[in-house]
C-alpha cells in the first residue's frame, strides 16, 4: 500500500513539473541558455503577487471561499520566482567562471605550442 502510494505521488509530481506553466518557465530557465533569463523572470513574481492581491480583494467583498485557494497557488508561484532568481544568477557566474577557466587553460596551452 505504501509503495502504491508512493508511486502515485511521484507520478502526479513528474505529471506537474512537465505541465505546469511555472514549472516549466523555471526548468527552462535553469538551462545553459535559459540561465541568463532567470532575474528577468523574477519579474513575473510582481504579477502573482498582484493577482493575489486583487483575488484576496474579491473574496474580501464577498466572493466564495475556494478562491483563497488561487490566492495560495499565486503566492506560491510568486514565492518560486522570488527564489529561482538569485539561484540561477549564482548558476550562471559559477558555469561563466567554468567557462572562462577552461578557455584560459585552452589558451595557454596554444602558446606553449611552437609556431611554424
Amino acid at each position: 500500500m505504501f509503495q502504491l502510494l508512493i508511486a502515485f505521488v511521484s507520478r502526479t509530481y513528474a505529471f506537474f513539473q512537465r505541465t505546469m506553466p511555472t514549472n516549466m518557465i523555471i526548468r527552462a530557465t535553469h538551462t545553459r541558455r535559459g540561465l541568463k533569463w532567470g532575474a528577468p523572470a523574477m519579474l513575473l513574481a510582481v504579477v502573482y503577487i498582484v493577482i493575489a492581491a486583487a483575488l484576496a480583494q474579491w473574496v474580501a467583498s464577498g466572493a466564495p471561499g475556494w478562491i483563497n485557494l488561487l490566492v495560495l497557488v499565486c503566492l506560491w508561484n510568486s514565492l518560486k520566482f522570488v527564489v529561482n532568481g538569485p539561484v540561477t544568477l549564482v548558476r550562471l557566474v559559477r558555469v561563466r567562471a567554468v567557462e572562462r577557466r577552461n578557455r584560459d587553460v585552452g589558451v595557454k596551452a596554444n602558446e606553449s605550442l611552437p609556431v611554424r
